[in-house]
């Protein structure tokens, strides 16, 4: 029975291994390493993160993105975007330098057992563990909107769906969304010679300023810091302090979670669009079907207006919504144990541990509870370190698992909303 399971093999999942190494904890990691970044990300996107907030954590602050870049002949320089590919690679060779052997087989079940949990994989393996870490990313939580999700995948798709987007050279796409994700697609469409169009209900798109130098006079970074979220100090907060953000009343925590760093697009990316890429701004979509050719989409503006609009494809880059009921890959009896926040995501105590004793929870899953930094990288280190920590302070205590356990932090929720 090995001290703990880490599922999934991404940014947070391989700095909790390392750790958890480093601290001499018998682990496995199942998973495909970086698969998301690998696989659900479109050729040729960067990394909206400035290189020095998108390192994976190692116990001693070695396998930073910088020594790879440094190692295989790139560069990683302050207000220069990194390719996604770029950052893939670097997650590999952070896998094999500071992770032991991940074992790259999928988890299709988790559940409790007699004694700790039992975690079934994609080819029918028991495995044992007397803690679980779930960093399963994003992916499980893909956010179409309803009027959409009927259509056949030939029609509409999610962002997240495409690593090649040269199927669609020649047709007529629309990207829904206002964000980095939608932006980059499209613009991405629109230099492959695709006829693009970009769909938002936010009246005007949000663009991010170049981010200062890293040195600046002293009073420049008083009054505007620099941190792993962006300048300023309320992101410097949620970047740098999200143990602090923790103890917020769980509404204030909740509504910061869904509306920090909102829908905007890097800097970069802006002269890629505004020139070429139609936009129809101010419209939600409120129907759709399936017509000779693609779909019939229409849509009212704020003042009620309808209009409809004619595509053959649609590509949804409306985000992720991680809530305890998306969580299928939990057996049924240890998903509903689950207490929630108000927004439907699993409450975590200060070590990001579950209501069920020796389950803890990572990356996406805790934004409600620790703050917008666990939806990027760049929340990886302090999730790794207060992590580990809670699984040896588990492992000591050796309470029985997977049994619900107060969660000191406002009041608890039964049922998602």
């Amino acid at each position: 029975m090995y001290d703990l399971l880490v599922v999934g093999a991404g940014p947070y999942g391989l700095s909790i291994a390392a750790h958890a190494a480093s601290a001499g904890l018998d682990l496995r990691v199942l998973g495909r390493p970086m698969a998301s970044w690998r696989a659900h990300m479109a050729r040729g996107m960067y990394l909206k993160s400035e290189p020095w907030a998108s390192n994976l954590a190692a116990p001693d602050g070695r396998w930073r993105l910088d020594a790879y870049c440094a190692a295989v002949g790139l560069t990683a320089r302050h207000a220069e975007p990194i390719p996604v590919e770029t950052f893939a690679a670097y997650g590999l060779w952070f896998a094999r330098n500071a992770v032991p052997e991940v074992d790259e087989r999928m988890v299709s079940r988790v559940s409790a057992g007699p004694v700790g949990f039992e975690a079934v994989t994609e080819d029918g393996e028991v495995l044992r563990a007397r803690t679980v870490a779930l960093a399963v990313g994003v992916m499980p939580f893909t956010q179409v909107p309803s009027v959409l999700r009927g259509l056949h995948p030939a029609l509409v798709t999610h962002s997240s769906d495409h690593h090649d987007l040269g199927r669609f050279r020649g047709m007529d796409v629309t990207v829904i969304g206002g964000g980095q994700a939608a932006l980059e697609t499209a613009a991405l469409l629109a230099e492959q010679g695709t006829r693009v169009r970009l769909l938002a209900r936010a009246q005007q798109l949000r663009w991010n300023d170049v981010p200062p130098p890293l040195r600046r006079l002293w009073w420049q970074s008083a009054r505007t810091p620099h941190s792993g979220l962006g300048c300023g100090w309320r992101n410097w907060f949620y970047a740098e302090r999200p143990g602090l953000f923790r103890r917020l009343p769980e509404a204030t925590r909740t509504r910061v979670a869904a509306t920090a760093l909102g829908p905007a697009g890097a800097w970069w990316v802006r002269d890629r669009v505004e020139p070429v890429v139609e936009t129809m701004l101010g419209r939600e979509v409120v129907a759709a079907r399936a017509v000779p050719g693609g779909v019939r989409l229409e849509t009212v503006s704020r003042t009620g207006e309808p209009s409809f609009l004619d595509t053959e494809h649609v590509i949804a880059a409306t985000g992720f919504r991680a809530t305890r009921d998306r969580l299928g890959l939990l057996s049924e009896e240890l998903r509903a144990s689950l207490t929630t926040t108000s927004d439907g995501a699993p409450a975590v105590g200060p070590t990001f541990e579950s209501s069920c004793h020796g389950l803890f929870l990572a990356g996406l899953l805790t934004a409600s509870t620790f703050g917008p930094a666990m939806r990027f990288v760049h929340g990886a280190t302090f999730t790794a370190t207060t992590l580990v920590r809670g699984v040896r302070h588990r492992l000591r205590t050796a309470a029985p698992p997977a049994r619900a356990i107060p969660v000191p932090m406002g009041r608890r929720h039964a049922e998602a909303p």
